[in-house]
């Protein structure tokens, strides 16, 4: 059997995403019952101070010698990536988890139509956009403070792929990660505080937020900066279109929010946009390029 280390180098970037879409939308989930017990900036600040140890125990040999320039993109990385997962949790706790991703998307998509050239992943775009257009059917009248809230998450995501690279490009592992983790946990700390009470007082409570740090930290970055290595951020930024899918269905496994016939299609049309795409790759991995 084929080491973690070497199947997320060799594995297919849409095999990858996949996981990470699993993984990061089964952490949504136990998210969104922990919202019964616990005020969900509580939860989001959990779900990145968690992460945050579980990838700082796998780096730390790659925390010497930093730079004030490698702490700065880090930090700025960090938060970005906390205030993602603070406004995202803000909006899942309004809006249904599978059209809140699709909402939020709005960045990921922006991100690679600013960086589309070729006719071949023009139509890739387009038709993964359409998907999320078919799929986002949420009514703005609704909730619109859940609105805004994943209008700001979405504008984070945009920060997270574009300072995600600069992050991978540090040439440290995942030690870019973690720091910017840690950093990110300490500035939405004063708005995760008012739980702490609760968490810290059951061992049941404390498990699953360190689950939820685990399923949709741990495993979804570190697999995002593994990727983000390898292939182009227009590539990268497009793949995410499959993660509105996924949740989806995590949404419906996991939720029971049943998807309608519409958002069968809108995820079909989606799923052709990834496969139309040019699968291209960077010539040499960011971690393979000398210092």
């Amino acid at each position: 059997m084929r080491p973690p280390s070497e199947f997320l180098r060799t594995a297919s970037p849409e095999a990858l995403f996949a996981i990470s879409g699993i993984s990061q939308y089964a952490g949504a989930a136990v998210a969104i019952n922990l919202f019964q017990e616990l005020p969900p900036a509580t939860v989001a600040f959990f779900r990145v101070a968690a992460g945050a140890l579980l990838v700082l125990s796998l780096s730390v040999r790659q925390l010497r010698g930093w730079t004030a320039a490698d702490l700065r993109a880090a930090a700025v990385f960090g938060i970005a990536t906390a205030l993602m997962n603070l406004f995202f949790y803000l909006a899942i706790d309004r809006l249904p988890l599978g059209k809140s991703v699709v909402l939020e998307f709005i960045g990921p998509i922006s991100v690679a139509a600013v960086l589309t050239r070729t006719r071949r992943n023009t139509i890739a775009l387009v038709l993964a956009a359409s998907g999320v257009a078919i799929l986002s059917g949420v009514e703005i009248s609704g909730e619109p403070l859940g609105i805004a809230f994943i209008l700001a998450a979405s504008a984070m995501w945009a920060a997270y792929i574009v300072l995600g690279r600069r992050v991978a490009s540090l040439d440290r592992g995942l030690g870019g990660l973690a720091v910017g983790l840690v950093i990110g946990s300490v500035v939405i700390l004063p708005f995760g505080v008012r739980g702490f009470g609760e968490v810290f007082g059951s061992g049941r409570l404390l498990g699953l937020c360190v689950l939820v740090g685990l399923l949709s930290s741990a495993i979804g970055y570190t697999i995002d900066q593994m990727v983000i290595r390898r292939i182009p951020i227009r590539r990268f930024a497009l793949l995410l279109a499959l993660l509105p899918v996924t949740a989806m269905g995590v949404g419906y496994l996991a939720l029971s929010q049943r998807p309608t016939p519409i958002d069968i299609v809108g995820a079909a049309l989606v799923i052709a946009g990834v496969v139309t795409q040019e699968r291209d790759e960077i010539a040499q991995p960011l971690d393979e390029v000398p210092a």
